[in-house]
C-alpha cells in the first residue's frame, strides 16, 4: 500500500494500442505492479462487451468495475456509452487515473470516476446502497493467488443488488480459482458465456441467487 505508481512525464512514453468501438486506446503499463499490467481477461471482456451490444448495451447504465488495474475495461465500457465508476487499491491509482483519462477525454458522454476501493473495507459507506444503484459489476482477473478472496466476495455480495448483472471474465491457474467459482455459486447464480481453453480464461454472467429464485417462484405463478 506503500508503493503507488504514476507514469513518468520525464523522457519518451511507452505504451501499448489497442482498438475498441473504432477508437484507439493507449495504454501504459508498469512491469513493478501486478495491478498496473494489463492481463487477457480484459481483453477478453472488453471483447465481450464491443459484440455483444445487442445484449448487454450498456449505454446510460451505472456501471461499477472491481479491480480495474490500467483502466481497458472502463475505458471501452465508457466508450460504449457507460456511467462507469473505476476502483482499485490506491497504489495503482495514479495510473488508473492517467489512462483513463487520456483515453476518454472529450471521447465519451460520461466521464468516468476513478476511486479508491479496498475490497471489504467501508464498501457501504462509500457505496451506500440507497444513492448508489448499479446495473453492471465489471471485473477481469480479479481472482488469484492473493489473500483477499473473502473480502472479494462480500463486495460482489453487497454492491449486488436484484437488477445488478455481474459480468466477469477469469483465468484458471490453480485449485484457488476453482474454489472461488464453487463459493461464488452458492450466492449467485452463475452463466458460462465463454470458455476459451487456449488461455484457460472463462467469462461468466451472474446475478444474486435470491432475484433468480424469485424470478422462478413469479414465472411458476
Amino acid at each position: 500500500m506503500s508503493r503507488a505508481f504514476h507514469p513518468s512525464l520525464i523522457g519518451p512514453e511507452s505504451w501499448e494500442g489497442y482498438v475498441f468501438s473504432d477508437q484507439e486506446i493507449r495504454i501504459k503499463e508498469s512491469t513493478d505492479l501486478y495491478g498496473a499490467m494489463l492481463w487477457p481477461s480484459a481483453m477478453v471482456l472488453c471483447h465481450f462487451l464491443e459484440t455483444n451490444q445487442d445484449k448487454y448495451n450498456l449505454a446510460d447504465k451505472n456501471v461499477i468495475e472491481l479491480g480495474a488495474g490500467t483502466g481497458l475495461v472502463t475505458v471501452v465500457s465508457s466508450l460504449l456509452g457507460a456511467k462507469v465508476t473505476s476502483t482499485d487499491l490506491p497504489d495503482v491509482l495514479g495510473n488508473l487515473q492517467y489512462n483513463v483519462t487520456r483515453n476518454t477525454k472529450g471521447r465519451c458522454k460520461y466521464i468516468p470516476l476513478v476511486t479508491e476501493l479496498i475490497w471489504g473495507q467501508d464498501v457501504a459507506e462509500r457505496f451506500p446502497r440507497a444513492t448508489h444503484r448499479f446495473d453492471y459489476i465489471l471485473a477481469a482477473d480479479v481472482v488469484y493467488g492473493h489473500p483477499y478472496l473473502d473480502e472479494l466476495m462480500d463486495t460482489f455480495d453487497y454492491l449486488c443488488q436484484d437488477d445488478t448483472q455481474i459480468l466477469w471474465a477469469m483465468r484458471f491457474r490453480l485449485d484457488l480459482e476453482n474454489s472461488f467459482v464453487d463459493r461464488f455459486r452458492q450466492r449467485f447464480h452463475l452463466e458460462e458465456l465463454y470458455d476459451l481453453p487456449s488461455l484457460s480464461i472463462k467469462l461468466y454472467r451472474a446475478w444474486r441467487r435470491d432475484k433468480w429464485t424469485k424470478d422462478q417462484r413469479e414465472a411458476a405463478a
